[in-house]
């Protein structure tokens, strides 16, 4: 079996992995998001940079790719594929009144209810641009479907996994009459089973970076998933919790759940379901306040045995996804002691309360109980703040084997959703 590469679109910074037959990593590139006129510019130079430094032994051999974004991150684009506006992130809310426009037949548990949800997105795009802009929308495509795009060349093709906040079905896999009655349903994507084939890599793009002619391009999946994926965990009561910008939750389930007040959907993952949510808190407040530096050295005088009483709910910014689902929810950051190890160990033990609370409530709506929980993300090798969210979730927490998206991603490019 050839090597296959995975690359990850995170929050801040893009990475590739490539893998062997075995799994094991072969190479792997890493950037931030690069100075550009445009989020979508940045995108593409950070993908070909990452495609530029796989050294050229491993591009050459290369039999698929398969590539993950943020969750909710979306474009709106041309005939031709290419962006009509500035893409919207996963955390924009601005098309939070859309909600109560939507018609009743959609369920109140549906995750595309949500204020950042794709489906809000795609609405508040057609609502608000301006006639000669939105004559011109033919593709409404996420950030993994837009990069994958730029390799295979047949715009309007995204996954199950990305269009499950566009409203798609994911047990029927078909788009619902509601949402194919709404205005911008000319805009769908295709959507494909993630990991699938989609076509073989553009002519121009082999020859620019001496892929194989055959190397195909799969489509993709969450950043979150894909990082759950990386994991290797495979059996129902197994979660992932990753720790980067944001704190998401996956857990492996044999019971779908949902509930919108909650911000808890269910992924599709073959026979079983990846059921969970992202919330606001994560390292983006950390590093608001602490350099890495810092944070190294202070995470050192804090037990993490010990509760600080401070309570806080670490957020840069109202509003709130999961486990509680309010876009005016307001961050608690106070009192702020003078002892900064002491604020550290404080926004640790919230974000932990965070995690525990949203693994308590996936229980409690009819998930598989969490058994055993990995850590992934740059906050995966905190070791204090792993005791810590060991203590107050009350269950081993480990770090897992591999913690990078990309990995998981590669994962995905050779073997598929199983």
């Amino acid at each position: 079996m050839r090597p296959t590469l995975g690359i990850d679109f995170g929050t801040s910074g893009a990475r590739a992995i490539a893998i062997d037959a075995q799994g094991s990593t072969i190479a792997q590139a890493y950037c931030r998001y690069r100075e550009a006129r445009s989020l979508a510019e940045s995108w593409q130079g950070s993908l070909a940079y990452l495609l530029s430094a796989i050294p050229v032994e491993v591009r050459q051999q290369l039999g698929a790719v398969a590539l993950d974004g943020t969750s909710g991150t979306v474009l709106l684009c041309d005939e031709r594929g290419w962006p009509l506006v500035e893409p919207l992130l996963y955390s924009d809310d601005r098309g939070r009144s859309m909600i109560e426009r939507l018609p009743s037949s959609v369920p109140e548990s549906s995750p595309a209810r949500s204020a950042t949800a794709s489906l809000v997105k795609a609405l508040w795009w057609a609502e608000t641009l301006a006639a000669a802009t939105r004559s011109q929308a033919r593709y409404l495509l996420h950030q993994a479907d837009w990069l994958g795009f730029l390799l295979h060349g047949q715009p309007g093709i995204s996954d199950y996994h990305n269009a499950l906040k566009l409203g798609y079905d994911v047990d029927a896999l078909a788009y619902p009459s509601w949402l194919r009655a709404l205005p911008m349903a000319a805009w769908l994507p295709q959507v494909r089973v993630p990991g699938s084939d989609v076509a073989p890599v553009r002519a121009a793009i082999a020859q620019q970076f001496e892929l194989p002619p055959d190397c195909l391009i799969k489509a993709g999946t969450t950043d979150s998933i894909a990082a759950f994926l990386a994991s290797g965990a495979a059996t129902p009561g197994e979660a992932v919790t990753s720790l980067g910008s944001t704190l998401v939750l996956k857990l492996l389930s044999q019971t779908r759940v949902e509930d919108a007040a909650y911000g808890i959907y269910s992924h599709r993952l073959g026979q079983q379901w990846l059921v969970g949510g992202a919330s606001n808190t994560g390292g983006a407040v950390l590093s608001h306040f602490f350099t890495a530096a810092e944070l190294t050295a202070l995470s050192q005088q804090i037990d993490p045995t010990q509760p600080t009483g401070l309570s806080y709910y670490p957020l840069l910014e109202p509003g709130e996804r999961f486990p509680i689902n309010d876009p005016d929810y307001p961050p608690r950051l106070s009192p702020r002691p003078e002892n900064p190890a002491r604020f550290l160990h404080g926004l640790l033990e919230g974000m932990a309360q965070i995690e525990a609370t949203g693994y308590q409530r996936l229980a409690e709506l009819g998930a598989t109980p969490a058994a055993h929980i990995y850590s992934a993300g740059g906050g995966a090798k905190n070791e204090t703040w792993r005791k810590m969210r060991a203590r107050l979730i009350g269950l081993p927490v480990a770090i897992a084997p591999e913690t990078e998206a990309a990995y998981g991603a590669a994962r995905l490019a050779r073997s598929g959703i199983s």
